[in-house]
């Protein structure tokens, strides 16, 4: 495997979840880009390594990556990104491992990147939790069973998300 990317939305209104997933080795470019991210944090963005609690990493290391900037004077919205949604992902790696989705002889040669979109209006911790555990899951199988096919992606019809629709 050189690596898989994986994308999945769970839930909708604020409380839904965006994650993106990229599992590599970590001698090879996703493992680069892993530490690379880890030691270039930019203003409002500081990704992290992803813990099921603190001083216990999910395995494979799995690197969380904010997509909404974190507005210092928003704290509801940090503490839901580094929170809830932290550990909605850590829950989806551990459920990859328990499918597994992840193979656990491979653990430790491989790293995960995992970007993450909470809404700065999210207001419900346990449905950030949820959503983000299911999307971290769904867009790992994603990426490991490497969907959507090109026959998925020709029959979807027009382009929509959530914030447009034609």
């Amino acid at each position: 495997m050189s690596f898989q990317i994986g994308e999945s939305f769970v839930g909708d209104g604020v409380n839904a979840a965006h994650i993106n997933t990229v599992v590599g080795g970590r001698n090879g470019p996703v493992g680069t880009a892993w530490a690379t991210a880890l030691a270039t944090p930019t203003a409002g963005h500081a990704p992290f390594m992803v813990v099921v609690k603190p001083n216990v990493p999910v395995q494979p290391p799995t690197l969380f990556v904010n997509k909404a900037s974190i507005d210092p004077s928003n704290h509801k919205h940090g503490r839901l990104t580094w929170g809830a949604a932290q550990a909605g992902v850590a829950a989806g790696i551990q459920a990859a491992l328990q499918k597994q989705v992840l193979q656990l002889n491979a653990v430790k040669d491989q790293v995960v990147i995992v970007a993450v979109w909470v809404n700065p209006q999210a207001d419900d911790e346990e449905a950030v939790f949820e959503n983000n555990k299911a999307a971290t899951l769904a867009a790992l199988t994603a990426g490991k069973e490497d969907l959507p096919t090109i026959r998925d992606v020709l029959e979807s019809g027009e382009p929509e998300n959530p914030y447009f629709r034609t």
